[in-house]
């Protein structure tokens, strides 16, 4: 298992590298909405298993709407999107076979609360981009966030005690827990050294980073465990699914987002 993890991670590294710091942007772009497509997917084949195929599809389509409203920039259709994720399931199930009717609402707050849990951070991934050394930035995302679950997988490992939360995640330590927060602050200095992101505050965000990031492994780990799911996927050997591997991203976008916003200008 941990051979097929660093060896899926030192394949995939080199195409990560590429995609986001030297392809064209629309190829990076398309990378994401693909990647989106992949956990939306996963995500609901794990909490709504059911799901008729025609709102799949419609599903699949608003992946594709919402990435292009935030890579063109007519943010105010972003509102109509998500808007159309609870629409779209209730006209079908007006339509359909009325023994099926109990589940529009389900699958309505489902659909909605994958866009929303899975596509749109990967989609304000492209909103980072676009700031200044945005391509830096995300880079930084994913070294603290992946330097994080390193160390706390190999800390929990070797020096883990105490349960952090076992009726969710049996495995993970406090011990783990703190020494993902330790490693996390690793790449700080990598990138203050090589690309000058100067700001004390960014070890105060590769902590909180780290600790979001965390949280939404414990998240992820909740919903597989309520649902009898050992692994959203099988797409990664060595990780499971997408999902498997984003989790702590999917939590961590939206804090690096409002930091560029709100701190770094």
């Amino acid at each position: 298992m941990h051979l097929k993890r660093w060896l899926t991670g030192i394949v995939a590294l080199p195409f990560l590298i590429y995609l986001i710091g030297f392809a064209p942007r629309w190829l990076f772009y398309l990378f994401l909405a693909g990647a989106a497509l992949a956990g939306l997917y996963e995500f609901l084949r794990m909490v709504v298993p059911a799901l008729p195929e025609t709102l799949k599809a419609v599903a699949a389509g608003l992946v594709l709407l919402l990435f292009w409203t935030i890579a063109r920039g007519p943010f105010f259709l972003l509102p109509a999107v998500l808007s159309l994720s609870v629409i779209a399931p209730l006209v079908f199930h007006l339509f359909s076979d009325p023994q099926r009717r109990a589940d529009a609402l389900d699958h309505a707050g489902k659909i909605l609360l994958g866009l929303v849990y899975v596509v749109l951070p990967l989609a304000m991934l492209v909103l980072v981009d676009h700031h200044p050394a945005g391509n830096v930035w995300i880079f930084f995302l994913l070294a603290v966030v992946f330097a994080s679950d390193t160390g706390a997988f190999y800390f929990g490992r070797f020096f883990g005690r105490t349960r952090l939360h076992p009726s969710v995640s049996p495995g993970k330590t406090w011990e783990g827990a703190v020494g993902g927060l330790m490693c996390s602050l690793v790449p700080v200095y990598f990138f203050q050294h090589f690309f000058h992101v100067g700001k004390a505050s960014v070890f105060f965000l590769a902590l909180g980073l780290s600790a979001i990031g965390q949280i939404g492994d414990l998240a992820e780990s909740m919903m597989k465990r309520s649902f009898g799911v050992k692994d959203s996927g099988n797409l990664l050997p060595g990780h499971g699914g997408i999902l498997d591997r984003i989790d702590g991203v999917l939590f961590a976008t939206p804090l690096l987002y409002a930091y560029l916003t709100w701190v770094a200008r």
